[in-house]
């Protein structure tokens, strides 16, 4: 049996930036009905590939294929004609226009027999678009006022009406809730059975192997491999895409801890958490595992001033304080990295300097007024330092990845040069090149005497990283490891209640309950 015609064919692609070489002869396909998985790191060619397959940019060498018919596509509009659409990560959709007329744009619109618009006809195409992906919107609905997972819908109809055949979706659920996710996927599901050829591009390697049915791997500008999904395993891809394995990005320094810098000691916070204790000390770097909805992000945010303690108490250096909130913190030495970088930490419309600075204005400032040379000389150095690449420092800082975004977060907080510092999912939604500089950031504060605490959701960061791993469980601390004893198993069976605690340092909620009372209730912990 003869292999399928590919919907989309590139041959032998090259494509050369002044002397940067961004593809050395790269080959890539698309058939009917497929979802192909696309992955790399930052820079690894995947951006310049979707932008040639696009007609943004036109290739330097190799050949282009439309079915079986080789063909140049000298812009977007060509390659939209020939059934290519373009989903990016930042949706081009106009917020101030309507659904219907957003799905026009770019496009003849129909017209009336007296040459005015058709505004029925628009209507109608936009109603059974919408149908085909199951999107209840209304098509007169201003696009602004849409949700971002229903903006994003909307931008796949834009695709479906120009009859794409073939549908480019960038790092398409990296603003999407859980539920808006499967959504996506449910519709992506739909349009492969309806025969679209679905290219996927994500550093989520678990929605790569969820969906794709092949999977091609770029590295340095050249394909390292493609292969059916069932024939890779993610720890495979992982070495394809970096050269090595992932553990390689794990490299502690062997640092002995100096003095004990926090203590907290029966922190409590109804309906949250309940008396947590801990103590963490200079150059070392404490883990923090458990489910979500552990607790584990509120009784950091806690410590940080951002939430208002009930019972318990926090000591710096051996004496007792009360922090007032964020501001408080950070006069006392006390950083935090919020797990929500968009939402909680950066300002998006500002540039990514001033998102820089802005934990530090009092530095860069002199009689209430900020000192442009003294803010770019400080925000440059720790641009540098952190390897903040991809736009120029007066960019707003939306232009950057999600890799930049939270290397430019942890920049604020190094600004203030803090002894402590609070990292909660330090590398949610980032590809494998950028968590490894984290994890390098860490190891460097770590080995200059600053104390880390990280929560992380990801258990083999927590392994990887920590020398020491807290495990939280319906809002109790039920163990404190030394990274010796510390191994997968034990640590999610001591977040899930299936491993007993009492060879730990901390005791077992559950243990110690009340005749009649549910351990989760003494607790008064969220599930």
């Amino acid at each position: 049996m003869s292999e399928p015609t590919p919907l989309l064919e590139l041959q032998g692609i090259h494509k050369r930036f002044d002397s940067t070489v961004a593809l050395d002869g790269v080959g890539f396909s698309v058939c009917r009905g497929e979802v192909h998985g696309l992955v790399g790191e930052n820079g690894a060619g995947k951006s310049t590939l979707v932008k040639v397959s696009a007609g943004v940019h036109q290739p330097d060498e190799g050949r282009i294929f439309i079915g079986s018919k080789a063909t140049r596509l000298a812009s977007p509009r060509e390659a939209e004609a020939a059934g290519i659409a373009l989903i990016p990560q930042e949706l081009d959709l106009f917020g101030e226009l309507t659904v219907a007329e957003n799905l026009f744009v770019g496009r003849r619109r129909p017209r009336t027999a007296w040459g005015g618009i058709d505004w029925k006809t628009m209507a109608s195409a936009a109603a059974e678009v919408f149908e085909r992906l199951g999107l209840c919107v209304p098509p007169r609905a201003t696009v602004g006022q849409l949700s971002t997972a229903n903006r994003q819908l909307v931008a796949i109809a834009r695709a479906l009406i120009g009859d794409a055949r073939v549908l480019f979706m960038d790092e398409p659920t990296s603003a999407l809730s859980d539920r808006e996710t499967e959504r996506l996927f449910r519709i992506i599901e739909d349009l492969r059975t309806q025969g679209v050829g679905v290219v996927y591009i994500s550093h989520r390697l678990e929605e790569v192997f969820r969906l794709a049915d092949r999977v091609t791997v770029l590295r340095d500008g050249s394909r390292v491999i493609t292969d059916a999904t069932r024939q890779l395993t993610a720890d495979g891809v992982v070495r394809h895409m970096v050269g090595r394995e992932l553990t390689e990005h794990y490299l502690r320094s062997d640092v002995e801890p100096g003095r004990e810098r926090l203590r907290v000691e029966g922190l409590t916070k109804k309906g949250e958490f309940r008396d947590v204790s801990f103590a963490l000390r200079a150059g070392e770097v404490v883990g923090v595992a458990g489910l979500i909805g552990a607790g584990r992000t509120e009784f950091a945010q806690t410590i940080f001033g951002l939430r208002k303690a009930d019972a318990g108490r926090v000591l710096l250096d051996g004496d007792e304080v009360r922090i007032s909130g964020p501001a408080d913190a950070f006069a006392k030495g006390i950083a935090y990295v919020p797990e929500d970088r968009q939402l909680q930490g950066l300002v998006l419309p500002f540039i990514i300097r001033h998102n820089i600075s802005l934990s530090s204005l009092g530095q860069v400032s002199h009689a209430g007024w900020i000192t442009p040379r003294t803010e770019r000389s400080m925000t440059e150095q720790l641009a540098e330092r952190l390897h903040v690449r991809g736009a120029r420092l007066t960019d707003p800082v939306n232009h950057l990845s999600g890799g930049n975004q939270q290397k430019t977060m942890l920049a604020r907080c190094l600004a203030r040069d803090p002894d402590i510092l609070l990292l909660d999912e330090p590398t949610r939604g980032i590809d494998i090149g950028a968590k490894a500089e984290i994890y390098r950031q860490i190891d460097e504060l770590a080995k200059a005497g600053k104390s880390l605490l990280v929560i992380s959701s990801e258990l083999e960061e927590v392994l990887g990283l920590a020398d020491r791993v807290l495990v939280m469980r319906e809002g109790r601390l039920v163990a404190d490891l030394d990274r010796a004893e510390a191994d997968r198993e034990r640590v999610i069976g001591l977040a899930t209640g299936t491993v007993a605690s009492g060879d730990s340092d901390h005791e077992d909620p559950s243990a110690n309950a009340e005749e009649g009372v549910p351990a989760e209730e003494q607790a008064e912990a969220p599930r």
